[in-house]
């Protein structure tokens, strides 16, 4: 009898804090080159920030990926996966208006926030700048720029746990390579 292989899925990994200001340098040649140790298939990476594409059969473990990486590269950080349909859902939910110079940003976590904690964020400490909890991401406006904006070190702060921020022409990029 014939065996049936295991369907893939594609797999979209946000890495927190790589080669963002001459810190945690993680060449992607080596972080594609360990993903396919892995045992991932269809191994992409898209700009120099920690965004890894790839196929797998069974969902990728986050601790395991971030040992993988520590112990092989020296680096430190934090993985957050989304599935391909994962990620396009996350873009559709997007409460902000997106046209021109729109500076708008997805903060993506591990999981969704308990509603204590949603409720505890300060809406109205930071100005112009506003932000959406929804599920696992929080959607952030920010008219002067991450740059300028004191808001996304506030919720990393008071989150406690690990978010990790892509712009939108990254998050929809991400989209488009992972619909490939």
């Amino acid at each position: 009898m014939a065996r049936v292989a295991k369907s893939s899925t594609v797999y979209v990994g946000l890495l927190r804090g790589v080669n963002v200001g001459g810190n945690n340098k993680l060449p992607m040649a080596e972080l594609r080159a360990l993903c396919e140790d892995l045992g991932y298939s269809n191994v992409r990476t898209f700009i120099q920030s920690g965004n890894v594409i790839f196929s797998s059969s069974a969902a990728p473990k986050a601790t395991a990926f971030e040992a993988a990486i520590k112990e092989r590269c020296a680096v430190a950080t934090d993985a957050i996966f989304r599935s391909a349909s994962e990620l396009e859902a996350a873009v559709k939910r997007n409460p902000f208006p997106v046209t021109g110079d729109a500076r708008v940003h997805v903060g993506f976590l591990a999981e969704n926030l308990p509603a204590d904690v949603v409720s505890s964020l300060d809406h109205q400490r930071f100005a112009r700048d506003e932000f959406v909890v929804i599920g696992s991401e929080v959607y952030l406006s920010l008219p002067s720029g991450v740059g300028q904006s004191k808001l996304p070190p506030y919720l990393v702060r008071q989150l406690k746990r690990s978010l990790t921020l892509r712009n939108w022409n990254t998050v929809t990029k991400l989209v488009e390579l992972a619909s490939e």
